[in-house]
């Protein structure tokens, strides 16, 4: 599977797990473009159902409801569209 990358300031590693769909997904996409952080992201529904497996074991890790978005900013998970913590987690 294949990550976008998004270039910016280097603040950790950041992975965004999105739906193409989602609204939140695209909300949190555009907060971290208007944060100026390097991400990746990767749509979870665009996959093929191999990769998508294999994506969705490793987000259901993380959040076991399966929801989206999920940001991994480093050792830390945010499940969902909040702002305040993503802002919190990058300063």
């Amino acid at each position: 599977m294949e990550f976008e990358r998004v270039e910016g300031i280097d603040r950790g590693n950041i992975i965004l797990y999105a739906l193409s769909t989602c609204q939140w997904c695209r909300k949190t996409k555009e907060l971290l473009g208007e944060l100026g952080v390097a991400f990746s992201y990767i749509y979870v529904d665009l996959l093929e159902d191999d990769e998508m497996k294999e994506v969705l074991d490793d987000v259901t890790r993380y959040n076991p409801r399966g929801s989206f978005p999920v940001i991994r900013i480093g050792d830390r998970v945010i499940v969902g569209f909040h702002e305040d913590q993503i802002r919190e987690a990058l300063a």
